[in-house]
Parts: C-alpha cells; structure tokens; sequence
C-alpha cells in the first residue's frame, strides 16, 4: 500500500486486519505502529536521514524494514511512502488464524493462542522471519512474507502512545482493533535514572 509519507498514521490503521503470511502461518494483524521519517519524529529510524541501517524505509513502499532489538529479537515495519520519503509501520501484534499448530511448536511457551503473537517479537516467531527477509517485497510474491487485505471489514480502532520508545512516546501512533485479545499488553516508557558521578 502506498500513501504520502505523510500519512503513514493513515497507512497504520489501514493495515489493520490485513493477512500476513510466511513459512505456513498467517496472521491477522490487530496492531500496529507509524512511524515518519520526515525530520519530525524522533523516535523513527529515519529520522536523521539515510543509513545503511534504515535505507529500505525510503521506499518502495511495500517492502519489510526488519532490524534487530536487544541482540535477539526482530521486529518487522512496511514500508508505505513514496519513494525518497522514508515512512513506515511497525506490525506490532496479530491473531494467528492459519497454521497454529505451526505456530504453537513455535512459540511453545505461549499458555493461549491469543499470545502467540501478541508483539512484535513473537509475531515474527510465529511467521520464521529474521533480518533475511529485510528489503523484500510483500506484495509481489518474491519475499518471504505475503501482504492481502482484510476479508471482512475492520471494527472500530482505538489510538494511543507508543510502546518502548525513548522519543515521542505520546504520539498516538499506535493502533489497535478494539477489544481484540491478540492485542499486546501496554507498557508506558519509562526512563531510566541517570547515576550521578562522585
């Protein structure tokens, strides 16, 4: 899907109730986050302009931005604005309706399905995709992950902070389908103290 990177808050709650599906499980997404890279989002990758890092987050659009968090985890962003102005949306949590089995053996310590992909970290666990699938498409069948759109219409979407960012944390960027069970638990940041030097 392909929005002004100005909209990426627009791009978010439309991917909401889209179909993600990789390595035999598909999930119904049920949160995500925007994020801008236009100069006026701190807390988006992008937002000092281009690295080798977040260069795929400046388009196409359509293509997955995976990085890596505390050295173990990854995390997974679509890409959505035009070409050179980089934007992107974190899939943060989903509803794991094919392949459940597969995703169980994956995430064998969730105790109920609605947790097995209840964050951005046990999404992709549930889907088998690391930094291999960085920079490729999910809507033209190349990548590992394929994008399709809802096949029921979404219910009412609930707006709110982001989670586990140092900067703009209260940007109501985050979006959820209301009432859903699969959406992950909220956790405001919370800075840590600074020690002070004797």
């Amino acid at each position: 899907m392909e929005l002004p990177a100005g909209a990426v808050d627009v791009a978010a709650r439309e991917l909401l109730g889209w179909r993600l599906s990789a390595n035999g499980v598909t999930v119904r997404l049920t949160e995500v986050e925007a994020y801008s890279g236009l100069g006026a989002d701190p807390a988006s990758h992008a937002h000092r302009g281009v690295t080798n890092r977040n260069a795929v987050m400046f388009g196409p659009a359509g293509r997955l931005y995976v990085y890596q968090i505390y050295g173990m985890h990854f995390c997974a962003n679509v890409v959505c604005g035009e070409e050179g102005k980089a934007a992107a949306v974190l899939l943060r949590a989903g509803e794991v309706v094919d392949g459940v089995e597969t995703a169980r053996e994956r995430r064998p310590a969730a105790r109920r399905d609605a947790g097995l992909a209840a964050g951005p970290a046990k999404l992709m666990q549930v889907l088998a995709l690391n930094r291999a699938a960085n920079d490729t498409s999910v809507v033209d069948g190349s990548g590992p992950a394929t994008l399709a759109p809802p096949t029921t219409g979404t219910t009412a979407i609930e707006a709110g902070p982001r989670v586990g960012v140092t900067s703009a944390h209260d940007v109501p960027w985050r979006f959820w389908i209301a009432g859903d069970p699969t959406v992950s638990a909220y956790r405001r940041h919370t800075p840590k103290p600074r020690r002070l030097r004797t």
